[in-house]
C-alpha cells in the first residue's frame, strides 16, 4: 500500500528503440507500483545485451515476460488472467517462454513451477541479472527459478532503458527494499530488507538522463527517505559501521542537495515517504532549493491510533499531525497526498470517523484510497481475523474518497488566479490543441499549446481548474526553460 500505483498504466506493453543485430523478440508487461515499471526497464537493458528487441506483438514474441505486484488481490488475479492468456498463445508457438517476474514471483513460486505448470521460470526481484543464466536454463529445457532475496543488489551499475518515456520525466531509483514491517504488506518478505544505493551512480544516472533531455526525476523507493549510504550494506547494519563510514555517511537530506546542485534547472520529486523517516531536514532541503518540488506523498493508512498501532505504523496521529505543521510552515504551499486503508480488521466507527477527522485537519490535494485486501504471508493475515463485511468496508472507503474529492477540489482552487511554474510532458488527454503538464505541487495543467513545445518550462496563469486539472493559459517562459 506504500506505493504508488497508476491504474492507466497496468499492463503496458513496453517498448524501446530495436538494438542492431538483436533477432529475438521480448513482450514485457508490467503491473503494480512504479517501482516495478523501473525494474523492467532494468530487465530490458540486461535482456538487450543478450539478444532482444521489445515487441507489443504478444503472438511474435519468443520470450514474455510479467512484472508482478502482491499488494492488492486484485492485481493477481490480473496477472493469472494475462498468464492464461500467454498459455493459449504459447500453444500455437511452443517456442514461446513464458516468465514471471516481480513480487508475485517470489510468493508464489512453487505454484508457477511446481504445481500448476503455468509458466517456465521465476525471477524475484533481486535476480534480475541472473536472467541470462536462467533463459540458458530454459533452452535446455529445464524450468528456471532464482527468487533469493539479496542484502547488496541495488542495480546501481546497470544503465535503465527508458520503456515508453516521454523523454522529460524519468524515475531513478535509491533504494531496494523495507525495514518497516507494517502488518498489511508484502513488501519486507518480497524485496527483502532496505538498501541504499551508491550515491555517485545515481547522480551519474541523472546527469545522463539531462544530457538525454530529459528535466524532471523522481527518486524512487519503497521508502526514500529512509535512504543512507554508507559505503554498502543493510541500513540495519549501519550502527556496525566505522567511525568514518558514520562520518562520510549520505543520508536522504543530503542525497536530495546533491542532486538539486547537480542539475540546477532539472525539477526532483521523490516518492514514497515514510511519516516515522521524514525528518526536519528533508523539509528544510525541500525549502531551500527551488528546483525540489513541492510535493509529498504521506501515507497515513488511518486516523486511529489503535488501528495504526494494530497496522505497526510508527507513528501516532499526533505525531503526523506535528509533521503535517512543521511542512505547512516551513513550505507554505506544499501539497501533501495519501495513501488510505478503509476496513482494517477489527476497525470500528470509531475508528473511521479518526480517519475523516485526520483528513479534515489535512485537507491533503489527493489520495490513493483502498478498502482492506487480506495479502497472504503478511502479519495481518496471520495474526489478524479480517472481520470487517464487505457492504461496510466499501461505505466507509465511499465516505472517505467523497471527502477527497472534496478536499482535492478545495486545494486546486487555492491556484486559481496564481501564475506557475508548469513542464509540458504531452499533449492533454482531451484536446489536441493543448498541452498537459504539471506544476510544483504536482497537479495537472492544461493550456493553448501556441508555439511552445514538450519539455519546455513554461509561466502559466490558472482561469480554472476541476477537482484534479487546473486550466490556464502560458504567458511566457519560466527562467528555468534554457
Amino acid at each position: 500500500m506504500e506505493k504508488i500505483i497508476d491504474e492507466n498504466k497496468q499492463g503496458e506493453a513496453l517498448i524501446l528503440n530495436k538494438k542492431e543485430g538483436n533477432s529475438k523478440k521480448l513482450f514485457i508487461e508490467s503491473y503494480g507500483c512504479q517501482m516495478n515499471f523501473s525494474d523492467s526497464e532494468i530487465v530490458a537493458s540486461i535482456l538487450s545485451d543478450q539478444g532482444f528487441n521489445t515487441t507489443q506483438d504478444l503472438e511474435e514474441a519468443d520470450l514474455v515476460l510479467v512484472n508482478t505486484c502482491s499488494i492488492r488481490d486484485k492485481a493477481e488475479q490480473t496477472v493469472r488472467k494475462r498468464l492464461q492468456k500467454y498459455n493459449a498463445v504459447k500453444r500455437i508457438n511452443p517456442n514461446m517462454k513464458v516468465g514471471v517476474l516481480g513480487c508475485m514471483a517470489e510468493r508464489l513460486k512453487s505454484k508457477f513451477l511446481e504445481e500448476e505448470k503455468i509458466v517456465d521460470l521465476v525471477v524475484g526481484p533481486d535476480a534480475y541479472k541472473d536472467l541470462p543464466n536462467l533463459l540458458a536454463e530454459v533452452d535446455e529445457g529445464r524450468d528456471a527459478i532464482n527468487v533469493i532475496l539479496s542484502k547488496e543488489e541495488t542495480y546501481g551499475d546497470i544503465s535503465p532503458v527508458r520503456l515508453n518515456s516521454n523523454g522529460v520525466t524519468a524515475f531513478v531509483s535509491i533504494t531496494r527494499g523495507c525495514d518497516n514491517m507494517c502488518t498489511f504488506c508484502v513488501v519486507p518478505f518480497t524485496r527483502g530488507r532496505e538498501r541504499s544505493r551508491d550515491p555517485q551512480s545515481i547522480i551519474e544516472e541523472v546527469n545522463d538522463l539531462w544530457s538525454k533531455g530529459f528535466r524532471e526525476v523522481t527518486l524512487l523507493g519503497q521508502n526514500v527517505d529512509s535512504y543512507l549510504w554508507y559505503g554498502g550494506g543493510l541500513k540495519k547494519d549501519f550502527e556496525k559501521a566505522s567511525d568514518l563510514q558514520k562520518a562520510t555517511a549520505v543520508n536522504f537530506s543530503k542525497l536530495l542537495e546533491l542532486c538539486a546542485i547537480a542539475q540546477p534547472k532539472m525539477r526532483f520529486r521523490f516518492s514514497t515517504s515514510n511519516p516515522q523517516d521524514l525528518t526536519i531536514d528533508v523539509i528544510e532541503t525541500m525549502a531551500k532549493f527551488e528546483n525540489i518540488c513541492n510535493y509529498i506523498h504521506l501515507p497515513v493508512q488511518s486516523g486511529s491510533d489503535r488501528i495504526l498501532k494494530a497496522m505497526n505504523r510508527l507513528h501516532t496521529r499526533q505525531e503526523y499531525f506535528e509533521l503535517i505543521d512543521n511542512i505547512k510552515r516551513l513550505i507554505p504551499d506544499c501539497a501533501i497526498s495519501q495513501d488510505m486503508i478503509s476496513g482494517f480488521p477489527t476497525e470500528t466507527e470509531e475508528d473511521h470517523q479518526d480517519t475523516l477527522s485526520l483528513m479534515e485537519y489535512v485537507k491533503y490535494d489527493f489520495g490513493f484510497m483502498f478498502a482492506y485486501s487480506e495479502r497472504p504471508g503478511t502479519l495481518a493475515a496471520r495474526k489478524l481475523e479480517d472481520d470487517i463485511p464487505e457492504d461496510v468496508k466499501k461505505r466507509r472507503l465511499n465516505e472517505i474518497i467523497h471527502l477527497q474529492q472534496k478536499h482535492s477540489l478545495l486545494r486546486t482552487q487555492e491556484h486559481i488566479g496564481k501564475i506557475e511554474e508548469v513542464l509540458i510532458e504531452k499533449e492533454s488527454k482531451r484536446s489536441d490543441q493543448h498541452w498537459s503538464g504539471r506544476n510544483s505541487q504536482n497537479t495537472v495543467v492544461v493550456f493553448p499549446k501556441e508555439d511552445y513545445k514538450v519539455g519546455e518550462f513554461v509561466n502559466v496563469k490558472i482561469n480554472d481548474c476541476t477537482s484534479a486539472t487546473l486550466i490556464g493559459e502560458a504567458l511566457d517562459y519560466s527562467k528555468n526553460n534554457q
